[in-house]
């Protein structure tokens, strides 16, 4: 049996990858799947960058990892930019959007909000239809997934509905459900096509918020406070009260 740590969205915060890596480690992982998001939001966008091609074995991109290579809309993106430099946004540019393969006789398919879209964003509460839509076939392997693992809203969750699997392994640096990192285990036989044990599982890893912080106030990053509060909280800025 394998077991693969699934990690996404990190969003530039060095503390919570550190300790999700460090769990990861301690349960004797060797392989790890980044789902994208790799910088923006936090103030260590570079490091991340710099510690996700050192540990993972496959990185997919995410919105912001996009935001960062193809937009100068604000402050936000430019300062971040920056900090990158041009090596690691022609990294992440390059990145693919999805990965798949058979584990336990399931087509298993992992992405960052979707397989072709970087913008399809799908919640638990979203209608049926758009759910179903990460389990279309792709140019790759031309079949439909039978499980699909996914990031991008924050939010960890298992999802079960028409013989269909999708899992959302939540957010490692930018938590939006409770203020703990959070990342998934995929555990089965791989590259087997014949059905055999399959197990997915999510994990909490308490981290140092006070020193992502305080890492924070060291910088002129825009929109510190915004971020500093989602630390805190787990509560999206842009959710009305």
């Amino acid at each position: 049996m394998e077991r693969i740590a699934v990690i996404s969205d990190i969003h530039g915060n060095m503390p919570a990858l550190e300790a999700v890596l460090e769990d990861i480690e301690n349960r004797y992982i060797k392989r790890i799947v980044c789902l994208g998001d790799l910088a923006g939001k936090g103030p260590s966008s570079a490091e991340v960058v710099d510690k996700i091609r050192e540990q993972c074995e496959v990185v997919l991109k995410g919105n912001w990892d996009h935001y960062m290579t193809e937009e100068e809309c604000n402050d936000v993106i430019i300062w971040h930019q920056k900090k990158l430099g041009v090596e690691r946004l022609k990294y992440l540019k390059e990145l693919p959007m999805y990965q798949e393969f058979y584990m336990s006789g399931k087509l298993l398919r992992l992405c960052h909000a979707s397989p072709n879209d970087l913008f399809h964003r799908v919640y638990p509460s979203t209608e049926l239809s758009k759910r179903l839509k990460l389990f279309e076939a792709t140019p790759t392997l031309m079949l439909e997934a039978d499980v699909v693992g996914y990031g991008d809203i924050h939010g960890a969750h298992i999802n079960h509905f028409q013989g269909k699997t999708l899992f959302n392994v939540g957010s490692v640096g930018n938590p939006l459900d409770i203020p703990q990192a959070s990342y998934g285990i995929i555990e089965g036989k791989l590259e087997e096509e014949k059905l055999k044990p399959f197990t997915i599982s999510l994990v909490r890893v308490p981290y140092d918020i006070d020193l992502a912080i305080s890492q924070v106030n060291t910088t002129d990053m825009p929109e510190k406070q915004e971020y500093i509060n989602e630390l805190k909280t787990a509560i999206y800025r842009g959710r009305k009260s």
